[in-house]
């Protein structure tokens, strides 16, 4: 194999070779291999794909005459020609990269026909009807995917032409109202491009390459790739490949299967099929289609054959197999295999079945599950007792597990809109499309009234941990879709319904829901996990209840427990701004004493949760004036309450105001100005630890005191004065030796770059990932989202730093802080407690800098636990 070869049979490759011909061609070359009725193809790599780009989105001339010279190989090894009335080549083109993308990217297919061939074609197979229905499909492909002209025009021509012959399938129109379509789909065609319909098929051909590897940056693409961590310079493999046909008449079909039930797990074939049909019919949901075990009925022959073919892949791949096939003429041919999508729940039951049938290691299954999977396994159900009280008002089928409540909408843009002013919605469309990812993503569930249980909308709400009911035929849309009826009620945009992804229930009201009970097989799995992984996982709580669901997930301790987040209560809201508006040290000293006990008794509280744990409480971060009103009402009730005149409380207000609140006084700068706040917290924490530790002998209580914003040594220490001067004098009148640390946490740059310094003072840094990310980049997390869309269109960049450490700059400051700290005090203990720590890329990036502990909310705790197994695994 040479370094320039961008062309490969099927023959010629297998499963190892995924990052260059993909997943879908690395495994029609493994089917192949096996002896498999694979259809004969080529498969033209992501490296030609990334050339294109290079090229200025052109096929330069060298891969265009390897192409050709593997189409004569084509036609050789079927002994059918491109064009040849008399024997004519028609294939498909579709989509492969390396990660598994459905419905993504674009799919050709009938790729060959033109006016002559159609003719011959249906004179060929005795079959006009067929002939033609295959003709107006590839015009109707050809012309969304290739030219980009909607699909919708070709949809109204076909309702159209369905109501004026009175018949409701696609299957009801005769050979002649196909031939009259495809010359109505060519019409539509000139009149939107101004241009003929292409009749050479070499021409086709390219138009169609060029579409797949220009699909590779359509907007859905772009949006799941940075959905699931999918770099953009990976590119797409095409996978050109001889057509078979599902549409031939009632002895073909097609069809897609599961080697085991993507939705529970559960051992056994599961899938769909039609006859008569081809393989867009069953996942668009166009037709709702019959379960693969019926298959056995229409032809037990090739049923039987298909089932020997399931069992010899899953056994060969060790892993769920999702398999796209179809039937010619009472003959099968195998058109995909691959690793298929499942719900979290399936995932956590097929891996232990699989470690329980000797397929694989308990190491395989831990490396084999997505840790973002487990958010699906943590969503809410419903409340049983509402429950039972409310009535189904339709059932469809049980697409994706799980349940959702939310405002009805009708389109995806809504949808994304709507769920990013945080308003949960369930997205009701009569079907979905790729093009509805965004929304999709931002709504709490799908309902759709078309489609089975692996139509677009079931896969991707699966793969998502989206609840999902599809196929519920009885709905019936309003004018302009904006409305539907459904169990005799009428339903209108904000209106509440909810969804049982599980049963395919739906119900025309708001149901409460309950957090979900994690299943036995994932009590398992991250049993395995921990073993295996190296760095602790805490989470960031800052009240007993948080703390306590974030042990029930198996949190180590907490890494960040923000302080100010208990004075926004409505019964310490009062004390803080007495604080605030104190004018000597002696009134805020009397502010502060009234805090004490509230944050004493808070503290205590989580120490009890933690169980004797870690347990990091970062002292006073945000600005002051984050706790003093804004709105002129609430500035007049403040200023009656706090016996103060009005426009002095105006002033005070005014004289807090800052610029850049982010870059302001706060963090350590308000222990430096005000030293009686570090004072008073550091006392609250200490004898909450005092008293938790005297009542719990058998823990050892360690608080963790961090100060925020450092990026001076010298205020570090001085800081960290205040802190070990209050707390030692406690500590020595309570009798018992209680231990402490002070650290920092590393969120200015400047702070990373003389971590030497400041590890003189610290014992401990825990790297404050949103503000570094924020400092390091320049802009507010809070303000990005007005620019980011225009970087990730122009591909500035791939991925919210926000969401995705950013390896490359913040990463750099990171690495060379854990460096420089070791170097001055080599027993540092080093953590992370932004967002990013419940991130597995970025949980990945940790661990390779050595970190011994990442801490994320509660509810990402599981898969902090997960990710970590697998960066452990990884780095081995």
């Amino acid at each position: 194999m040479t370094d320039n070869k961008f062309v490969y049979e099927f023959s010629e490759g297998d499963a190892s070779m995924r990052n260059l011909l993909g997943g879908k061609g690395a495994n029609l070359a493994e089917m192949t291999g096996l002896g498999m009725p694979v259809p004969e193809g080529f498969c033209i790599t992501t490296e030609a794909c990334t050339q294109y780009y290079v090229d200025g989105e052109t096929i330069n001339d060298s891969i265009k005459a390897e192409i050709l010279e593997y189409i004569a190989k084509l036609e050789a090894t079927t002994g059918k020609k491109f064009g040849d009335p008399g024997n004519p080549l028609l294939v498909s083109v579709r989509s492969g990269s390396r990660a598994s993308m459905p419905g993504m990217m674009d799919t050709i297919l009938n790729l060959g026909m033109n006016d002559t061939v159609v003719e011959a074609f249906a004179a060929k197979t005795n079959n006009p009807r067929f002939a033609y229905d295959s003709y107006r499909r590839f015009i109707q492909m050809y012309s969304d995917v290739v030219m980009e002209v909607g699909k919708s025009y070709f949809e109204e021509l076909i309702d159209e032409m369905k109501e004026s012959r009175g018949v409701k399938q696609d299957v009801e129109l005769t050979a002649d109202d196909l031939k009259e379509l495809a010359t109505e789909f060519k019409a539509q065609y000139k009149s939107k491009i101004g241009a003929d319909f292409p009749s050479d098929p070499v021409e086709q051909l390219f138009g169609a390459i060029k579409a797949v590897f220009r699909s590779w940056d359509n907007p859905r693409a772009v949006y799941y790739r940075r959905m699931n961590d999918i770099p953009s310079d990976w590119g797409t493999a095409v996978n050109v490949q001889s057509m078979v046909f599902g549409n031939m008449g009632d002895t073909s079909g097609t069809g897609v299967a599961f080697s085991r039930n993507p939705a529970t797990g559960d051992k056994g074939l599961y899938g769909e099929f039609l006859m008569n049909a081809q393989g867009e019919d069953v996942v668009a949901g166009i037709r709702t289609p019959e379960t693969i075990d019926q298959l056995k009925d229409e032809n037990p022959d090739v049923y039987a054959q298909f089932v020997t073919i399931v069992d010899k892949l899953e056994n060969h791949y060790h892993d769920m197999q999702d398999m796209e096939f179809t039937i010619e003429e009472g003959k099968l041919f195998m058109l995909q295999t691959r690793n298929g999508k499942r719900t979290a729940a399936a995932a956590f039951k097929i891996a232990c079945d699989l470690v329980d049938e000797g397929q694989i290691t308990q190491e395989q299954a831990v490396r084999m599950i997505d840790p973002k999977q487990i958010d699906a396994l943590l969503h809410p159900q419903f409340n049983q007792a509402d429950l039972k009280a409310a009535v189904p008002i339709g059932k469809g089928l049980p697409a994706s597990p799980g349940a959702a409540c939310g405002k009805a909408v009708f389109t995806a843009e809504h949808a994304a809109a709507m769920g990013k002013q945080g308003e949960d919605v369930i997205l009701v469309r009569l079907e979905t499309t790729p093009e509805d990812i965004e929304g999709m993503h931002h709504a709490k569930g799908i309902l759709t009234a078309r489609g089975g249980m692996t139509s677009h909308a079931a896969v991707v709400a699966r793969g998502m941990g989206t609840c999902c009911v599809s196929g519920l035929g009885e709905i019936s849309f309003g004018p302009g879709g904006k409305s539907f009826t459904l169990g005799g009620k009428t339903f209108n945009e904000g209106d509440w319904i909810s969804l049982d992804g599980t049963s395919g229930a739906v119900y025309g009201e708001k149901i409460a829901t309950v957090p979900a009970d994690v299943s036995g097989y994932f009590g398992r799995v991250i049993e395995w996990a921990d073993a295996f992984r190296t760095m602790k996982v805490r989470t960031n709580a800052d009240t007993p209840a948080d703390a306590r669901q974030a042990r029930a997930f198996g949190a180590e301790g907490i890494g960040l427990c923000r302080t100010e987040h208990m004075f926004f209560e409505t019964d310490r809201i009062a004390a803080i701004r007495e604080m605030i508006v104190s004018k000597t040290v002696e009134q805020r000293e009397a502010a502060l004493a009234k805090l004490l006990p509230m944050q004493r008794g808070d503290f205590e509280g989580i120490y009890e949760a933690m169980e004797g744990f870690p347990v990091t409480i970062r002292l006073l971060d945000p600005p002051l004036h984050e706790f003093l009103p804004t709105d002129e009402d609430d500035i007049v009730a403040l200023a009656a309450e706090m016996n103060l005149d009005l426009d002095e409380l105006k002033e005070i207000i005014s004289s807090l105001h800052e610029f850049n609140p982010m870059m302001g006084h706060r963090g350590c700068r308000l222990d430096v100005t005000y030293p009686e706040i570090g004072a008073m917290q550091t006392r609250a924490i200490i004898e909450a630890a005092v008293n938790v530790q005297k009542a719990h002998p058998e823990w050892k209580v360690v608080p963790e005191i961090m100060i925020p914003l450092v990026g001076e040594v010298k205020e570090l220490a001085f800081v960290k004065n205040i802190v070990t001067s209050t707390a030692d004098a406690i500590i020595a009148e309570s009798g018992i030796a209680l231990e402490y640390l002070v650290g920092t946490m590393i969120e200015i740059p400047r702070a990373a770059i003389t971590a030497d310094e400041i590890a003189k003072e610290a014992q401990f840094f825990s790297f404050g990932t949103n503000d570094l990310t924020q400092m390091t980049f320049g802009f507010s997390r809070d303000d990005a989202g007005k620019f980011l869309d225009a970087y990730y269109a122009t591909k500035i960049y791939e991925s919210d730093p926000f969401a995705r450490l950013d390896t490359v700059g913040v990463g750099k400051l990171m690495k060379t802080a854990v460096e420089l700290g070791k170097s001055t005090r080599p027993d540092i203990k080093l953590g992370i407690c932004g967002e990013h720590g419940g991130d597995p890329s970025s949980i990945e990036f940790c661990q390779t800098l050595g970190l011994n502990y990442v801490s994320c909310s509660p509810f990402r705790v599981p898969v902090a636990r997960l990710a970590a197994a697998q960066a452990a695994l990884k780095a081995k």
